[in-house]
């Protein structure tokens, strides 16, 4: 392959993106359609779902062959800030998630957490929504929405760089991109089932 041809090739976060579009657009759309901010009780069912996605990749942000392909994963994770939400909001505690007990493949992780990082971008806009229809805020109800220090763009712009860098087969990239798809299915069924429409 020529430089001209490498450096025409979209990274692997592009080609993520390109991807998972339609499964992405349609996830946004089912979410807002159970009007997540209508009142605290639909924003605790946004809060379930939250906390069973965090709780499926928790392991991810923990694994030290994850740590080392992506410097920093581990301060990344939002559990613990979901679980004080669902506390603040509800006064108890989510029912735990089932834990996934088998090995894991980095492809397919890369996927999964190329989806959860990137939630973290838009959650900048529904962080002013539950502060501003809820009354919750930064320390209270919505701490998983807030955004990294140095900034939401900088932030994912570091993972993203992180992540075209780890150097993968081309049927690893497959299991990436299918690592992502099916992080997406996995919350579009939680929606589903926690989710009603308004």
């Amino acid at each position: 392959m020529t430089a001209e041809a490498v450096l025409a090739e979209p990274g692997r976060a592009m080609r993520l993106r390109l991807g998972t579009h339609a499964t992405h657009e349609k996830l946004d759309k089912r979410i807002m359609s159970a009007d997540p901010f209508g009142g605290l009780d639909r924003y605790a069912a946004f809060l379930r779902v939250q906390h069973a996605l965090h709780s499926r990749v928790d392991r991810y942000y923990l694994d030290p062959q994850l740590e080392a392909l992506l410097p920093g994963l581990s301060t990344r994770r939002r559990l613990d800030s979901v679980l004080k939400d669902f506390e603040d909001v509800s006064g108890e505690l989510p029912v735990p998630a089932v834990e996934v007990d088998e090995p894991v493949d980095v492809p397919t992780a890369l996927g999964w957490l190329y989806v959860v990082e990137g939630s973290n971008l838009g959650a900048a806009i529904l962080l002013k929504t539950a502060t501003k229809t809820l009354g919750l805020s930064e320390t209270f109800g919505a701490r998983h929405l807030v955004g990294h220090s140095d900034g939401r763009a900088l932030h994912w712009r570091n993972f993203t760089a992180a992540l075209d860098a780890v150097s993968l087969q081309p049927e690893e990239d497959v299991r990436a991109v299918e690592g992502a798809r099916q992080a997406f299915a996995f919350v579009y069924d939680l929606v589903e089932r926690e989710m009603p429409l308004a």
